[in-house]
């Protein structure tokens, strides 16, 4: 029978004979991969190799068959186990699902063939898909090795990282190269002379190194790495008084990890941050590699670099459309080495009833609040980014600068209930003939804590007033929409001066019900009690919004989760935020629009701008003119 060597893997034809050539007939293109370790087991086999694993299990024969393929594999290819193994017998079906799962677990590689075979060597063979292919790029691959001081530890051990791995490197002086940076730049046969700004066809990448620390920059074209090492530099600050020669350690760590990555990319091998297998790494974002001396370690980091040039960096990245998603981004905006902004901690503060977390903006505290700890360092990343986008706008310290959401709803459900609070105080006003306004007076909606009433606005009103001990009351009103939308503003003001706090508004809130609207007032109002008491000496301070909903709405609530657990109750306020957003719209005559940085603003915005949209997040303008009612999430105290 004639088999198609290079045909797929198929099944048998109903009457038993084969119809196609199947995994067993394709066997002698394959073998095992080099570093492949393989344990006999008493009724199977548990193989392993780079990244993966497979065991195998099944009757007492089922070592015995993995013996013969194991000799197929190594020797002739399969050939006899194909002449043995009937078409649409028991034998050949255990065969070919054996090889099937070998293939998927990426334990078979093809056979190396022609002249670039024998080159491919053990290490190609174990992770490449095409060892042979991946080799002779290498072979034909020219790098640069370029430094200010070339004869330098960073630039030698780059160079000897090179030859080691069978690439041709050369080694010239770039003087516009910073000291303590090197620059690596491979091209192919036949391209002009390397030189320190090349194409965005070349892959390059950037090893740097300051007192006690250094970086390795992604790999892209020459001015791409060039950027993102002049972003890391600034980010990353020097662990120790510069002066005096660096371990070898810290140099030999930092070159061979710029070699591998450049070798990998060259080779079209998978980048090494993908071989980590880190959950904390963003799909589809650059990461750079951050080395420390003490102790001595190198980490992958997603890094979101001030300046994008390739085209692959300056390529829109999709909104965040989950908490879970934001979370995740958290990490990347606040890390201790190359993030943009003061991670949230909850340290010592309470977290009960309401969740405390705590940062630092611009050397000042700032306090945020909400039902859950995750909202709440949500909250506080958005504010935090608010008031360093707008620090200098108007001279108001952000208070009249943009808007900061976790993806376009959440900005826009931000951007639009502040707008909404200062149209509640207008209507109020026109209701009390202080004012005129385009709409009539907010329809006054009478409310008490009575049975009836939503289990959430319940709950919190009952913390505020019986657990905190706060003599308030709560004023209700109904906004004048010109669509009819619903759109109900809560305020919770203290009566009489207690024990916790000293008179004033305690807490407002804008949403689509009256219930929803008096448990959001309330929650900021358990929060500026708790942040009064427990964090006095915080500049800013960050209370709850309905906008989280949209993000925090899970896929499935448990049969048991009512309308008082916290994930019902967001997933309630989530499906009325469409509806509630179009009333607001109307409301205030006003759509957020997206924010940029002006011309002149300072680098670290225009970072902070570019990290946050490289991370999903959305910056909506803030309504022209419009002045925050101060007792919402931005007031300070």
């Amino acid at each position: 029978m004639t088999v198609d060597q290079a045909g797929p893997d198929t099944a048998t034809s109903p009457e038993g004979g084969r119809a196609t050539p199947d995994a067993l007939d394709s066997l002698g293109r394959w073998t095992l991969r080099p570093g492949v370790s393989v344990t006999v087991l008493p009724h199977g086999v548990h193989l392993r190799g780079w990244i993966t694993s497979v065991t195998l299990e099944g009757g007492a024969g089922l070592p015995v068959l993995w013996g013969r393929l194991a000799e197929a594999l190594a020797g002739d290819g399969g050939a006899e186990p194909a002449r043995a193994a009937v078409a649409g017998s028991p034998l050949r079906a255990a065969l070919v699902t054996v090889v099937g799962q070998l293939h998927d677990h990426d334990l078979l590689v093809e056979r190396p063939a022609g002249e670039n075979g024998d080159a491919a060597g053990p290490w190609l063979g174990a992770v490449a898909d095409r060892p042979a292919e991946a080799a002779a790029a290498l072979i034909r691959s020219r790098v640069r090795v370029l430094a200010a001081r070339p004869d330098g530890p960073l630039a030698r051990a780059a160079a000897r990282a090179l030859d080691r791995a069978g690439v041709r490197a050369a080694t010239a002086e770039a003087a516009d190269l910073p000291d303590g940076q090197v620059l690596l730049v491979a091209a192919g046969p036949g391209e002009p002379p390397l030189a320190a700004e090349q194409d965005a066809e070349d892959r390059a990448v950037v090893v740097g190194l300051r007192p006690g620390v250094g970086f390795v920059t992604p790999v892209g074209s020459a001015r791409q790495a060039r950027a993102d090492a002049d972003g890391l530099a600034d980010r990353l600050r020097p662990r120790e008084a510069p002066g005096g020669a660096e371990p070898p350690g810290l140099p030999a760590l930092l070159a061979s990890s710029a070699a591998q990555r450049l070798i990998c990319a060259v080779a079209g091998l998978r980048d090494p941050s993908a071989e980590a297998g880190d959950a904390r790494l963003i799909p589809g974002l650059p990461t750079a590699l951050v080395a420390e001396r003490e102790p001595l370690r190198g980490e992958y980091r997603t890094w979101a670099g001030p300046v994008l040039v390739d085209a692959d960096r300056v390529r829109p990245r999709a909104d965040v459309r989950t908490l879970s998603e934001a979370l995740a981004r958290i990490p990347v905006l606040t890390d201790r080495l190359a993030g943009v902004l003061d991670e949230p901690d909850p340290g010592a503060l309470p977290q009960l009833p309401a969740a405390l977390v705590r940062s630092s903006v611009a050397g000042e505290v700032l306090v945020s609040g909400s039902a859950r700890a995750d909202l709440a360092r949500l909250e506080a990343v958005c504010r935090a980014a608010e008031l360093l986008l707008g620090k200098g706008e108007s001279g108001l310290e952000g208070e009249g600068g943009p808007v900061v959401g976790a993806g376009a709803v959440h900005a826009r459900g931000r951007a639009l209930r502040r707008a909404g609070a200062g149209a509640a105080v207008r209507q109020q006003g026109a209701r009390a003939g202080d004012t005129a306004g385009p709409f009539g007076g907010a329809a006054p909606v009478p409310w008490s804590p009575e049975p009836g009433r939503h289990p959430q606005a319940l709950h919190w009103w009952s913390v505020l007033v019986r657990r905190l001990g706060v003599d308030a009351n709560v004023a209700v009103s109904r906004l004048d929409t010109v669509g009819g939308g619903a759109v109900f503003h809560a305020e919770v003001q203290v009566q009489a001066q207690g024990r916790t706090a000293t008179g004033g508004v305690l807490g407002t809130a804008v949403e689509a019900s009256a219930d929803e609207a008096v448990a959001f007032a309330a929650l900021s109002a358990v929060v500026r009690v708790q942040a009064a008491a427990d964090a006095p000496h915080a500049r800013h301070l960050v209370t709850p919004g309905g906008a989280v909903a949209s993000l925090a709405r899970p896929e499935a609530t448990a049969p048991w989760e009512d309308a008082g657990w916290t994930t019902a109750w967001l997933a309630e306020s989530a499906a009325r935020e469409p509806e509630l957003q179009e009333a607001l719209a109307a409301l205030t005559g006003w759509s957020p629009q997206p924010w940029e940085p002006p011309a002149d603003a300072h680098a670290d915005v225009r970072a902070l701008w570019s990290a946050l949209r490289q991370c999903g997040f959305s910056v909506l303008s803030a309504r022209p003119g419009h002045r925050t009612h101060p007792t919402l999430t931005e007031g300070s105290r």
